[in-house]
Order: C-alpha cells, then structure tokens, then sequence
C-alpha cells in the first residue's frame, strides 16, 4: 500500500498535467450537474407538498409493448386494472409475432376477461402475427388510441396503484406534450448486478431526472414507461425506425422548443413503475452496448443537424452538448484513455493509486446523491436504505459500464451496431433510410 501512495504522489508531482486533467473533469462537468440535480431535488420537494389534487381525469390509453414476456403480461394488465385513477383506461396489448409468441398471446387473450371485473377499463389485445419491432408496436397502438394521453410501458412491467394519477396530474399544465415516468429495478436481489442497477436507477434516473425535471432539463422520456399527449405524439409522427432507442422520440420533441419557450417535459417521480433489469454481466454489457451504440448513431448520424440554439433553445442546445454528449461520449473515452495511459506509461501501482483517487471523487458523489434521494424521492426509504450497504461497489460498476460505453461507441462508428439492434428485426432496419 505505501508503495502505491509514495508512486502515485511522485508521478502527480513530476506529472501536473494528471491534475489539470482530473479535477477539470470533476470540476467543469460533474460538480455542476451534482448541484444542479440537488437544487431541483430541494425544489421538486417542498413544490410537490404544496401541490393541489387531480381536478380533471382525461381519458388515457396505455400501450403495452409484449414480445416474449409469457405469463408476466398479466401481472403489467392486473396493475393497470387496479389504478385508483377514476377515469378511463384503454389497456392496448400488442403481442409483436403473435406467431412465434403463442405464449404471449394466450396470456393475453386469458387476462383480457377480467376487465368486466373493473369500471372504466377496456381491455384490447392486437396480435401482429409477424414480427415488426417495438417501434411499430408502439405506432400499432397509437393508431387505435382513443385516450387524450397516450402512456407507453413495456409488457415485462408494473405498476404502482397511483400510476396513471400522478400521470395525469403533469398534464393538467397545457404546456405539457409529454411526461417521463419513474421506474424502479424489480428484480434487484437477485444478483450482485441487479443491486448495482437498483442503485444506478435511483441516484441518475430517478434522482438526476427528478432534480434537472425543475429546470426543464430531461434529455430522455424512457421508452419502458413515457407518457404523451395523443395528438401532438401523432402530429409528430409517432415513433421512428432505424432503433429502438427512446432518446430518438425525445429529441424530436425538444426541437420544438426552441420556438415553443413553455413547453416543458416534466418528470413524474411518483408514477412509479417496476421493471426487471438484466441479471448476468453478460446481459447487462450487451443491453448497455446497444443504448450507447443507439446514442451515437442518434446524436451524430440520424439527428446531427438537431443541435441546434435555434430548435433548443440556448439553455437546452448547452446542456445537451455538455451532458448529453460529453459526459456520455466524452468522459468516457477520457476515463478509460486516461486509466491506459498511466499503466502504459507508469506501471500497474500508480493505475491503482490513480484509480483510488478517481474512487474515493465518485464514492463520495454516490452517497452525497443518494442520501437526497433517499430522504426527498424515495416512496419507500425503509426498504431503499439496505441498499447503502453496496454503494462501495457503486464506483467500479460504473467505471466497467464506462468501459461497456466506450466499447458500443467504436462498435456503432465502425459496424453500425443499430442496424443490429434486439428491438427490431434484421428487415425492417435493412429498410430504413441510412445516416
């Protein structure tokens, strides 16, 4: 240990440049975004005490997106059924391949008859029997909405009771086209990197949206569970092919604006909804490789010419340079550069001594965002507290899933991985215009 610190101090004091490049990645891109998610988490909290119960109940379609989920289909319905939301729900399930899904589509079929069970709920199942990807099966839906919001979920999800309330809540602004919901990792004891992602979905998704929400700063409506206003997501053409990534619908949305300054995307961080995440590190890098080789091709390829002062507006075209890009483009490949350089340069014990500090910056970060998290968003802190037990392990996840990021940014730059994306078959992405 002493010969790690003694090399590590040597080569900082003989290498300035290590500083100048570690503390202006910390100080320009992460202790600005850490206070500004904080800030909005102090306001989102004493606003939401002083917020007025739901005076209107808009009609609402929910499209359920199913591919293989089987059985677990009845369990997204069930807790769709049982929404204390007064108004109607129009449940839409759309079994992508009802062919080689026959499990699926029997699940659905035998669900669909308690909707007699319930007041104001309609139960549709529409079976496309060959394939097409999430994309159109999100549009299956859209088409036969007859709710004035739209909400779309994936069928391997469910639901708190109070979903669709606090859904409709956020729309009752006219300003409001479209609501990012909060989800939550369902399975999260079942594996050491299900817990890593629990923690990962409640500090950035949960707490990062919640707080940048406040400023009208969300940079992505999940696709697994966003909510919209039915004619302006038909208006703009619903969603789009060439990936299944979600950020692609959000930034068609942003670009209005720039010329629209009231438009606000808000984030519902008490519509919650519960989703199962990947359970093995091989699942895990292959999901993360996809959203990150998806990003890519979206900000740089397919929506180039979106970033723009112009379509954005200043404070949004800012944000998304800085965080939607270089803190996710960027800062990894500097991270992951960086950590090469010094173990090519230097050796394997100044890498560690270099890779304690970089811990010790991050650990503090993750507790300082969770424990605002905890007391301020948390639905159930009791529950969410044993996870303060495995945020030390926090920082190395996050530091592979940095290492997973650079890998799908070269991987979508050389082989256009989004044409190979799970979420859609081989034939329709060979259709899709190029970038």
């Amino acid at each position: 240990m002493q010969e790690i610190v003694l090399s590590t101090l040597a080569i900082i004091k003989d290498n300035v440049s290590l500083l100048v490049i570690m503390i202006p990645l910390l100080i320009i891109i992460e202790l600005p975004l850490i206070f500004t998610v904080l800030a909005g988490i102090i306001t989102w909290y004493f606003r939401s005490k002083l917020r007025p119960p739901l005076k209107i109940t808009p009609s609402v379609t929910v499209g359920i997106t199913c591919y293989s989920e089987g059985d677990d289909i009845k369990k997204t319905v069930v807790t769709l059924c049982e929404q204390v939301y007064p108004g109607k729900i129009e449940i839409i399930i759309i079994i992508d391949g009802a062919i080689q899904n026959k499990d699926t589509y029997r699940a659905a079929i035998e669900i669909q008859k308690i909707q007699s069970r319930y007041k104001n709920r309609k139960i549709i199942v529409l079976p496309k029997w060959k394939r097409g990807g999430r994309v159109s099966s999100s549009n299956a839906a859209l088409s036969m909405a007859k709710g004035e919001l739209f909400i779309a979920v994936d069928g391997d999800s469910s639901f708190n009771n109070n979903m669709v309330y606090e859904i409709a809540k956020e729309f009752e602004d006219p300003d409001v086209p479209a609501v990012s919901g909060s989800l939550k990792v369902r399975n999260r004891d079942v594996s050491l990197i299900t817990k890593m992602q629990a923690i990962e979905y409640m500090i950035s998704m949960e707490g990062g949206k919640t707080g940048l929400a406040e400023w009208n700063l969300i940079n992505n409506i999940s696709g697994a569970f966003g909510a919209f206003r039915t004619d302006f997501v038909k208006q703009i053409g619903g969603w789009d092919t060439h990936s299944g990534e979600d950020l692609d619908l959000t930034l068609r949305i942003q670009q209005y604006m720039g010329r629209h300054k009231n438009i606000r995307i808000p984030f519902a961080a008490k519509a919650i909804g519960h989703t199962d995440a990947p359970t093995t590190i091989t699942d895990i890098t292959k999901q993360r490789n996809r959203w990150d080789g998806d990003l890519i091709f979206i900000y740089f390829r397919k929506h180039r010419h979106a970033f723009s002062p112009k379509l954005l507006g200043w404070k949004r075209y800012i944000f998304t340079l800085v965080y939607g890009v270089v803190q996710n483009v960027v800062m990894p490949l500097l991270v992951i550069g960086f950590n090469f350089w010094v173990v090519s340069m230097y050796g394997f014990y100044p890498l560690l001594g270099m890779l304690c500090l970089q811990y010790i910056a991050y650990i503090g970060m993750t507790y300082i965002n969770f424990i605002f998290y905890l007391f301020a968003i948390a639905d159930k802190p009791k529950n969410d507290f044993k996870m303060l037990l495995w945020i030390p392990l926090f920082p190395v996840f996050t530091l592979y899933m940095r290492g997973v990021s650079v890998f799908g940014i070269f991987n979508e730059v050389f082989r256009r991985s989004h044409e190979e994306s799970s979420m859609a078959p081989w034939w329709v992405l060979k259709k899709s215009d190029k970038f």
